[in-house]
């Protein structure tokens, strides 16, 4: 049996972009589209992806990008913040605008005049309704450490150097007694802002290639400093300061000073935005 043909696929496309537009002219009053971008960046040089006063925010580079191509003040929403110096290989936000430019030329013209260390790898029509921030379900983020006493130069601005022996074994097994859903206040950094603690680790997998140990979390949201304190306290478990068991201790006690370190931003990345 036979799929559709290319021209009934773009007349669906077609369709589609009209339902959406439709709504964006009945609720505004004039043609107005919502765009998701998916955007890579090295974040050594930014105060992190939000607006910040006193630093230059990827957020505030995305945003001054397009007022430059559309001549528009608009407002780029990501899925989450990320801090500074914390990277990102598909970062997620969306923007709306009144501008006609061709998604491809759009996404061209944004690449051609943000900074090297930022581009914008994907950007598609999506429903007036849709928020990068509050439909986000999941994030997945990356840690690597670079388990040596030298740091290859080509990594050093993506990974952390931890130079004593780590037992992975120990390591996993105190990472899943963090799975679950759990308070995690002891792995949540001051920042002003009261928030409930509670998150769903829905996994975390730690694997080495090398010298170089890969820790993977996905949950359903991060504190401030979350995935930096949990890897920071995972490594002090594998390097046998502590025991796999006390990270349930650490849990249940919700005492910042009983977890491990932060560990640096460099090595953070996020991965994956899931909705």
């Amino acid at each position: 049996m036979k799929g559709p043909g290319p021209v009934s696929i773009r007349v669906s496309r077609l369709k589609k972009f009209q339902s959406i537009t439709a709504g964006h002219v009945k609720k505004y009053g004039c043609f107005m589209r919502n765009l998701k971008l998916t955007i890579q960046y090295d974040g050594t040089g930014y105060s992190g992806w939000q607006f910040q006063k006193n630093g230059l925010s990827v957020q505030e580079v995305i945003q001054n990008a397009i007022k430059k191509i559309t001549g528009e003040k608009v407002c780029v929403v990501g899925s989450g913040r990320t801090d500074a110096g914390v990277h990102a290989e598909a970062q997620v936000a969306n923007f709306k605008t009144s501008s006609k430019i061709p998604l491809k030329k759009f996404q061209m013209a944004l690449n051609s005049v943000l900074p090297k260390d930022i581009v914008i790898a994907r950007m598609e029509e999506a429903g007036l309704k849709f928020n990068a921030q509050h439909d986000a379900r999941g994030k997945l983020y990356r840690y690597i450490i670079v388990n040596n006493d030298f740091v290859n130069p080509l990594l050093r601005r993506f990974a952390a150097k931890c130079f004593y022996a780590l037992d992975l074994g120990a390591m996993k097994k105190a990472a899943r007694y963090l799975a679950g859903r759990h308070d995690f206040r002891s792995f949540q950094a001051k920042d002003g802002v009261g928030r409930n603690a509670v998150r769903t680790i829905r996994k975390i997998t730690i694997e080495k290639k090398g010298d170089l140990v890969y820790i993977y979390m996905e949950a359903d949201g991060f504190l401030y400093n979350m995935a930096r304190n949990i890897t920071g306290t995972l490594i002090e478990v594998g390097r046998g300061k502590i025991s796999a068991g006390d990270v349930r201790v650490i849990l249940r006690k919700k005492d910042r000073k009983l977890c491990g370190p932060t560990m640096p931003a460099r090595g953070l990345c996020l991965v994956k935005v899931k909705y």
